[in-house]
């Protein structure tokens, strides 16, 4: 699942700045949902960095089971805070 299919899936479009609050939010409450269920680790991995991009992801502990997920749960997090403080 690439990023444009998620933001489709779970939000309708590809264009999240046309996606109003309460869609957004019912959104990340069904990605959250589909987080707890999915197997296959690396689909669980990108919805878990979409969720974590959009402010609605859970806890490291709570996500991620393996410690090598979770540590490059934590890579992707230093990545992503350092691109802010680039921009």
């Amino acid at each position: 699942m690439d990023f444009d299919d998620q933001l489709r899936r779970y939000f309708g479009t590809d264009d999240l700045s046309s996606v109003p609050q309460s869609a957004l939010i019912a959104g990340i409450d069904r990605m959250r949902v589909d987080l707890g269920m999915e197997q296959d680790s690396g689909r669980r991995f990108a919805m878990w960095a979409l969720l974590y991009m959009l402010g609605g992801a859970p806890d490291l502990d709570v996500a991620f089971e393996d410690e090598a997920d979770r540590e490059a749960a934590r890579t992707f997090m230093e990545m992503t805070e350092q691109e802010d403080e680039e921009s």
